[in-house]
């Protein structure tokens, strides 16, 4: 793993006094050596435990102590890869800096072992491929594997707005990165691709990506998973929500003081959350849908309204004064309500406590109502809510806030739909929503993600694993591997939105359908739909994916020592074809499709009666649970692996170099941990 210590610094004080207690004791001789000789020689190598769950050993490399060797070993780059390294790119210079130390790391510790170990280095993105290129370069005895998890060049393109996957195989790779100046980046990431034993992506739609941009097919799909474990929250994640909507309301009363004329019990609140990627996050398509939804919510009447967030950051200089005042009005009316509480339950006390009832006219006096007065009068404003709760620096040009200006969503009265542009990630210490991601995804009815470029997704995994519908694509990896495994996804809650054989009007016009069905459904319907969508959470479990990355350690193995393991590729596999099946309380017919449960008594509050069946039976959510659950099964490994070593005694080594690099074995079920902010970031 690379050490930034500038980062380290600001979050972990105290690093640069840490120098002889930073390390931990080595777990093999020959793993000291290595850190030993390494130091020695004027590089900083540090051995310790990442502070996650499970502590894994990890080796850090401080790129900047080594700079004294950039010129020399971007000469050696050149010389033997022809790959050249501007200066100005500071990126792509510390990657050189990680790519050499890795590989020096590597060969060290091939020269420190008394007894040849088999090593498996995991290169992922083109950040950590210049280390992979090296160590086939000088002939390492290493199996390597090379992951993708979006090329440099697909991101790039659909950034700038072109027909990005109707046009793969007329895209001229090289000229494309020329014009981007990302050229010598490209070539990092197609050589180690090239160089790879194995080569992975994370998705197939990135594998058809990487297919025609990397001119080389992947070996096996390596789907990003989630530790369910760490979300989990059994049978008290309905609770869970309705406290963290609370949170959510909160602010929704102090933002739209003195507008707020819509009924919160009758509110669902959508967001969508991620680098502010315009287009290829898809927000241009979630807000044209917003102003659909809102023609369609007000000409039919609806009383529910829809407050619509947009976490992204962008470039601010503070919080927008009227959102401010919008909080301390709130926290003032709630002062004032207490204070006269106080006095109106002392008073009746005292009338109970004589045995009289009280006279309700003498139990607010002038004084009470002179303060509720005042209270009234400071929540009067003529303006409309502030659409952005923070100051742009580009306000003029800013994206969102442009297509807001045409779509004419104000926060107006008359709007069923209202908009809150939050520029800024989430945390529990901001003075207007103090609430941290996981809190706030709890606290909403539904996640949006209509992205044009979306290689994985980790936004509508995280909503699945916390019980919260999403919409994703058929663009995004995440959305074809539920399209692939689920048969009816938007009864589970999660909705995929066609981005690839509809035009962009048309896919307004499907979002549009999705987010106005969504908003007819009852509260007792949304309960049950939030229970399936949790219930896939085993779906998206390392515990079942991370058995991808093995049968890919297994492959680069047997392709880097034939004469120790074998690879058998099984075609019949079992994981062909399988598809998690409906759920049993949803009506076949397609009429009766837009509900993801029939229609329920009208007691809805009343917890004990369930909707109908058909049968006339009543839904039994345990039940269903139950039969939901022996449905879920592990996915079958890719390609069966067998792999036989003809050295007893030998030991296998799997080095894990990325961002973050790890030490482990090929036989233990371990792959990449994922944050909340991985891919929001």
């Amino acid at each position: 793993m690379p050490l930034n210590r500038t980062l380290s610094m600001s979050s972990l004080p105290g690093l640069e006094d840490w120098e002889d207690e930073f390390d931990l004791e080595a777990p093999t001789p020959a793993l000291k050596r290595t850190l030993d000789s390494m130091n020695s020689k004027g590089c900083k190598v540090y051995f310790g435990r990442w502070l996650i769950e499970g502590g894994p050993l990890v080796v850090l490399l401080d790129v900047g102590a080594s700079a004294w060797a950039l010129e020399r070993w971007k000469g050696e780059l050149w010389d033997t890869c022809n790959i050249g390294v501007p200066w100005y790119d500071r990126e792509a210079n510390d990657a050189v800096l990680f790519g050499f130390l890795t590989t020096w790391f590597l060969g060290e510790f091939l020269a420190q072992s008394e007894e040849k170990p088999h090593v498996v280095a995991h290169f992922h993105e083109w950040l950590a491929g210049v280390g992979l290129c090296l160590c086939r370069a000088r002939r390492l005895p290493v199996a390597t594997i090379f992951t993708t998890h979006a090329t440099l060049l697909g991101r790039y393109l659909c950034a700038g707005a072109v027909d990005f996957y109707n046009n793969l195989e007329n895209f001229n790779v090289d000229k494309e990165a020329g014009e981007r100046q990302i050229y010598h980046r490209y070539c990092m990431e197609r050589a180690a691709a090239h160089c790879a034993h194995v080569f992975t992506t994370v998705s197939q739609i990135t594998a058809i990506e990487a297919q025609h941009l990397l001119k080389r097919k992947p070996d096996i799909v390596t789907p990003n998973g989630l530790n369910v474990k760490k979300f989990s929250a059994m049978h008290e994640f309905q609770n869970l929500h309705a406290q963290s909507k609370a949170r959510i309301q909160e602010f929704v009363r102090g933002h739209f003081y003195g507008h707020l004329d819509f009924n919160l019990d009758k509110t669902l609140y959508f967001f969508i959350a991620g680098r502010y990627e315009f287009s290829n996050k898809g927000a241009d398509v979630f807000l044209e849908a917003l102003a659909r939804l809102n023609y369609l919510l007000r000409v039919n009447g609806s009383e529910q309204t829809v407050v619509a967030f947009f976490i992204m950051p962008a470039r601010t200089n503070n919080f927008n004064v009227e959102t401010l005042k919008g909080q301390a009005v709130r926290k003032q009316l709630w002062d004032t309500a207490n204070t006269v509480k106080e006095k109106f339950g002392r008073k009746l006390y005292e009338s109970l406590l004589v045995g009289s009832l009280p006279d309700m006219n003498k139990m607010l006096d002038k004084e009470d109502f002179t303060m509720m007065k005042r209270a009234i009068f400071a929540t009067q404003r003529q303006s409309f809510p502030p659409v952005c709760t923070h100051n742009m620096l580009d306000d003029s040009s800013d994206p969102i806030l442009t297509t807001i200006r045409r779509i004419g969503l104000f926060n107006s009265s008359a709007d069923r739909v209202k908009v809150i542009f939050h520029p800024e990630f989430l945390s529990s210490t901001s003075p207007l929503l103090p609430v941290d991601y996981e809190e706030f995804v709890r606290g909403c009815h539904l996640g949006v993600f209509p992205s044009y470029y979306e290689p994985w997704g980790y936004t509508p995994a995280e909503c699945t694993v916390m019980g919260i519908p999403s919409i994703s694509t058929n663009l995004s990896g995440f959305g074809c591997f539920m399209e692939e495994h689920i048969a009816d996804p938007s009864a589970y809650g999660i909705y995929i939105l066609d981005r690839r054989f509809r035009s962009l009007d048309d896919s307004c016009s499907q979002l549009t359908s999705f987010l106005y069905s969504f908003c007819q459904q009852s509260r007792r319907q949304r309960i049950i739909q939030r229970n399936r969508t949790e219930r896939l959470s085993d779906l998206l479990d390392w515990k079942y994916l991370g058995r991808y990355y093995m049968s890919a350690r297994h492959m680069a193995l047997s392709k880097a020592f034939p004469e120790h393991f074998t690879y058998e590729p099984n075609e019949a596999d079992a994981a062909q074809g399988y598809r998690y099946p409906r759920p049993a309380s949803v009506p076949p017919s397609p009429s009766l499709s837009r509900h993801s449960s029939p229609h329920q008594s009208e007691d809805e509050e009343d917890p004990r009666n369930g909707p109908l069946e058909e049968d006339g039976e009543r839904y039994d959510e345990d039940e269903e649970a139950a039969k939901d659950r022996r449905n879920i099964r592990a996915p079958e490994w890719p390609r069966r692996a067998s792999c036989t070593s003809s050295t007893s005694g030998s030991k296998r080594n799997s080095v894990d170099t990325a961002t973050s690099s790890s030490l482990s074995t090929p036989s233990e079920p371990l792959s990449p941990t994922s944050s909340l902010g991985e891919e929001r970031n």
